[in-house]
Formats: structure tokens, sequence, C-alpha cells
């Protein structure tokens, strides 16, 4: 009997333990954790203050659409009439195989009262009808606006007015370890919520195979499933911070990793596409080898740093062969005539090892960090020259 109460005991006590447990793995040192307005309210377990996220939850899920994307029968038969035209076995045999129909379904977000929606392009790429679903079951017909591949972006537009739009966070200001939801339709389950921290920023993952992909992703814990594609990630307060877009697994599904675009890149491609239609991305120009060539690589119209770049393979070499002092960076082999780096005092030889105090590592890195800004934005580049690191202001302007 004895032995029979000690074992009680210890369930006990057991069990107390492990609730305790999950309520410290959700304590924060959110900033906002103080503000009673605060959307992220907290509630007392003992002395351990634990997250409420569903303030959150509930004012960003409204905003959180379904959509249903499908190929018409005409572009279906178009695509079986080009796979014919471009198979010469199956011309030979006559034969002609009839191509599916391409549907499939995913999230937007709302960002305007008037009905504008952001998901990603490739839930949309292939589809010539849009329906989208809101959270009240009304549902609608979008027209797509616009999309931008390189960075796997779409604008949606549905017809109406006062629809539940989200408010915008600061991606730039996220901090590692900061809560998160992910709001979207996994697998056809209408506005699903999963909650997480933000693991890391400025993530590539190559998964964006367009030529000039921009990838920057926020990381994150909170589950993301096919489905999920275009909804939203928010902070703890309801504001938009991302749209998520990727895993990264061998199943197919969830195993831990999920990553989302920033707001803050999200927002100015959405602003060009709404005004323009598509996307007026500034550019560098086109990278040299070390011996450089003769294309200043300039654009009449368009914003341009007008620069060229030793190629990364290159640099150690350069580096050495011309006495640069530098370990990191990109080197700039020439300065365009009317380029906005001409303007700014870049010199042939500068190394460039930051702009707006991100690390440039790759000519890559330069080109994401160039594309993210607008014509007349300023970028703060840093450089290495002759050893000494100083910073440059470069405000971006056309070629002509």
């Amino acid at each position: 009997m004895k032995n029979i109460v000690q074992l009680i005991l210890a369930g006990a006590v057991g069990g107390a333990i492990t609730l305790g447990g999950v309520r410290l793995m959700t304590t924060t040192n959110h900033p906002s954790a103080q503000n009673t307005s605060s959307l992220a309210k907290f509630t007392s377990f003992g002395s351990m203050p634990a997250i409420d996220l569903s303030s959150a939850a509930s004012n960003a899920s409204p905003t959180v659409v379904y959509i249903e994307a499908a190929e018409s029968k005409a572009s279906a038969q178009k695509r079986m009439e080009q796979s014919y035209e471009n198979d010469p076995w199956a011309q030979f045999f006559g034969f002609r195989f009839q191509q599916p129909q391409k549907k499939g379904t995913g999230s937007g977000v709302i960002v305007s009262e008037d009905g504008y929606i952001v998901t990603n392009n490739h839930v949309i790429d292939f589809a010539d009808e849009v329906k989208v679903t809101l959270t009240d079951e009304r549902s609608f017909m979008a027209k797509v606006v616009g999309t931008d591949p390189r960075t796997d972006l779409a604008v949606l537009k549905i017809s109406g007015s006062n629809f539940p739009f989200v408010k915008k966070g600061d991606s730039d200001g996220l901090k590692v370890g900061e809560w998160v939801l992910a709001i979207g339709n996994p697998y056809q389950l209408r506005t699903t919520v999963t909650a997480g921290i933000v693991s890391a920023k400025g993530k590539k993952l190559g998964v964006n195979e367009q030529r000039g992909a921009v990838e920057d992703f926020i990381q994150t814990d909170a589950v993301v499933n096919p489905g999920n594609s275009g909804g939203a990630l928010v902070d703890a307060n309801g504001r938009l911070v991302g749209i998520n877009t990727a895993i990264q697994t061998h199943t197919g599904s969830y195993e831990g990793y999920s990553f989302a675009i920033p707001v803050n890149m999200m927002t100015k491609v959405v602003d060009d596409i709404i005004k323009f239609g598509k996307v007026k991305r500034s550019e560098v120009s086109t990278p040299s080898q070390a011996n450089g060539n003769n294309n200043n690589g300039l654009a009449a119209g368009r914003p341009m740093l007008g620069i060229e770049m030793v190629q990364d393979q290159y640099f150690a070499e350069v580096v050495k062969e011309r006495e640069l002092n530098a370990t990191q960076g990109v080197i700039v082999e020439k300065v365009a005539n009317g380029g906005s780096a001409q303007y700014a005092g870049i010199l042939p030889n500068d190394v460039i090892v930051e702009v707006n105090g991100k690390s440039i590592l790759s000519t890559k890195d330069l080109r994401e960090q160039v594309a993210k800004a607008k014509l007349g934005d300023v970028l703060t580049m840093t450089v290495n020259r002759d050893g000494k690191i100083q910073k440059v202001p470069v405000t971006l302007r056309t070629a002509g």
C-alpha cells in the first residue's frame, strides 16, 4: 500500500513538472510584454508569464484567403498540341497524349480594403481562372494584376470594398526568437493557424530557379505544409511580417523548416505591380571576368547601379594581383559613365563589403540588395578602398 501511495505522489509531481515545462516554453522577452494595449496579451501561471497569441490570430485570420487556381480546357489543349509539335516520336506514331487540366490550391493575404491580394507566383502561374474564398465564405473570381517570378510573388484583385486587410509589420526589425504565426490553408484545411519562432533571417535556398531570383527568406519553425503557400506570417501583434513560401523537406510535408518572403521586400514588389503592372527593379549590371568587358550594363529608364563586378571565382586571384588588402566582398571592375555609382564616387578596385548594413559575400548578395531598392532610394555602401573602410551613399538613378 505504501508503494502505491508513493507511485501516485510521484505521478502527480511529474504531471505538475510537465505542465510547468509547457508554460515555460511559451515564455517570451518580447518588448511588448508589458504593454496592455498590445494584441499579444500575457496570462500568469504561478510566477511564470505565458504568451497568448489568440488576439493576433483572430485579427489576422480574416485577411487570409483560400485560393483555387485552375487551367482552362483550352490551355490544356494548347499544351497538348505544343507537346505533340515538339515530340518527333509522337508525330511519327500519331500519338496525342491528352493533357489534364492543371489545378491547385493555396493561400493569399488581403493587403488593402479595396481587394488587392498577395500570394505566391507558383500558386497561380499556370492558371487562367483564380477563385478566392474569404473566411466568411464569400467567393470571388480574381483578376491577376501582375506577377514577379524572381521573388515568387503575385498580386490578385477582387471586386468590392471594405474587405478586411492585414496590417504590415517590419520584417527588418524582426529578431531571432520572436514568436510568429503562420496562417493559411494547408491540405485544404481552411484557415489553419500554427505558431513558432523566427529561427533565422536572410536565408538563401536556391529553390527559385528563375534567372536573377531574389531570395532573402525568414526561417521559422511554425508548421507550414502544401496549401500554406501565399499565406501570412504574422508577429505577436497580428502584423504581417512575411508571405509563407517554402519548406525544406525530404517527404513533401513539414519537417521543421519553413521559409517566408519578408514583408519589406513584398511591399516594394507589390507597390510596383499595382502601380505599373510589373516590377521596376534596380539592377547592378552584368558581372565581368577578371579582365572585364566593354558593356557598361546600363539600360535607359531603369534604376541602375552601373558597375561591372569581378566574378566570385576570381576574387582571391584579383585581390592578390592588385594587392587590395581584402578578405571578402565584391570587387568593382569598372564604373559605367552616367551610372549611380559614378555619381556617388565609387571607384574601380573598390571592394563592396556591405549594403545598408547587410554583409556582401558574393555578386549574388549585391544583386539582391540592389534589386530590393527603387528609383531614388539611397543605398549606404560600405567599401574597402586601399585597405580603408568607408561608407558611400549611392542614390539610385536612371541611365537615361
